[in-house]
């Protein structure tokens, strides 16, 4: 599903069915031996996807490890980002001569079940857009669709900005006539490649009773 939002150059791996624990390396297992098992499985199984999309870049398996900010620590050259919910597993990763900065998120195709979580998610003029979409289209979860894409936003920031965003630090804005959103940075960005970056494109998906988010920025060519 996430390859129709993330086209080549960008290399992406997916995947409904979990792997066994014993696939971790014991780096990673180290991480999670005291967790839970759904986190054990969900963390193992997702870094199954990235060496999946990484082998496809021509990387040999690795361990795959946070870093900063619990961000992973892609090899050297590579960009990319992370993704599980209930039932589904993702990666997504490609050269940083292609591509700059990557986000990805899936969420189930659900409302937001704590009405309180959106008052801390959305800025009141996102709330006011929420409102107006579901009146034009009641069967999107919207809600749930603002979240995730600001999920999306916040790992393309990260590595980029070494900082946390906070949800109210960037303004969204979906466009239902494309499946696209904007967001618009609220506070200073990043500098990168010489020029500041205060905002980012995304696309979604909706299939499978899951929402899928991405962004993408594309490296600058000289």
């Amino acid at each position: 599903m996430i390859d129709k939002l993330l086209p080549a150059p960008v290399i992406t791996a997916e995947t409904c069915h979990d792997a066994p624990l014993s696939d971790m390396f014991p780096e990673e297992w180290a991480l999670v031996d005291g967790a839970v098992p759904k986190r054990q499985l969900e963390f193992g199984t997702v870094r199954g996807c990235a060496r999946e999309a990484l082998g496809r870049l021509g990387f040999a398996p690795a361990p795959l490890l946070p870093g900063p900010g619990r961000a992973p620590r892609w090899p050297a050259g590579v960009v990319g980002a992370l993704t599980h919910c209930d039932g589904y597993r993702a990666a997504a990763v490609a050269r940083a001569t292609d591509v700059l900065a990557l986000g990805l998120d899936a969420e189930p195709h659900e409302p937001v079940p704590d009405p309180d979580v959106m008052q801390l998610v959305a800025l009141p003029e996102e709330r006011d857009q929420l409102a107006r979409l579901a009146a034009l289209a009641p069967g999107t979860c919207w809600d749930r669709l603002l979240f995730s894409a600001k999920e999306s936003v916040y790992k393309a920031w990260y590595p980029l900005a070494r900082r946390w965003l906070g949800f109210e630090e960037a303004r969204l804005t979906l466009d239902p006539t494309d499946a696209t959103f904007t967001a618009r940075l609220l506070v200073p960005g990043p500098v990168v490649q010489g020029r500041e970056i205060t905002g980012f494109d995304g696309r979604w998906i909706i299939g499978s009773g899951l929402v899928v988010t991405a962004v993408l920025m594309p490296a600058s060519r000289p």
